[in-house]
């Protein structure tokens, strides 16, 4: 059995398709069918492929007797709907059913991270349909960094934090921009809005042109 077998065996044993593995291990969807077929023997994303397998990188690809586990520090962060994220005060408080998605990583993230896959244009060019952004719930952005909002507890939106000033009562008022000019810019002062993490790695996945 090669590294193309196996690969394909353990995928198929995890229950995965070519694409999510892709996304857990932060690489394009082309990459893990090169390897699938043969055309790829040595992977520079060994460790992150192994990882988001569940496997040893050293069995992935000289193979052995066993699959043993291996997850490298790497941790899971669940990929929420815009609806969970918009309710979010922390992982074990998600009313998620049954399974759900996730990306793995190895960087060092509170216990209150989770992404969000990217919808619509609103943030193009940077920001695609189908990008992952990964949001730490307990980092506070600062100016131009990027945030996921909510507006009462409702559906989460992710924009362009830009703060603008303090109000007669202390509190900061700030917009949320997107980078797309079609669309309006949301202010804290003209309705309630309230940040829930900021953006702390952005998964880009291979695009056409």
């Amino acid at each position: 059995m090669n590294l193309a077998n196996r690969a394909k065996k353990r995928r198929s044993e995890l229950r995965l398709t070519q694409t999510e593995v892709a996304e857990r291990a932060g690489v394009a969807q082309q990459s893990i069918e090169a390897i699938e077929n043969g055309k790829t023997r040595k992977p520079r994303n060994l460790i992150a492929i192994a990882t988001a397998l569940e496997c040893d990188p050293k069995w992935l690809l000289l193979g052995g007797d066993i699959v043993p586990d291996y997850n490298y520090g790497a941790k899971k962060i669940p990929i929420l709907s815009y609806v969970q994220a918009g309710a979010f005060t922390a992982p074990e408080n998600l009313d998620i059913d049954g399974g759900f998605e996730y990306v793995l990583t190895t960087a060092e993230l509170s216990e209150r991270s989770f992404a969000l896959r990217i919808r619509g244009d609103s943030m193009e060019p940077e920001f695609r349909e189908g990008d992952i952004v990964i949001i730490d719930a307990d980092v506070y952005p600062t100016p131009g960094e990027f945030v996921a909002a909510s507006n009462d507890g409702h559906e989460a939106t992710f924009k362009k934090y830009r703060p603008v000033g303090i109000d007669q009562q202390g509190k900061e008022d700030f917009e949320l921009v997107p980078l797309n000019s079609d669309y309006p810019t949301c202010r804290s002062w003209e309705k309630p809005v309230k940040i829930i993490g900021t953006m702390v790695e952005h998964r880009i996945f291979r695009r056409k042109r």
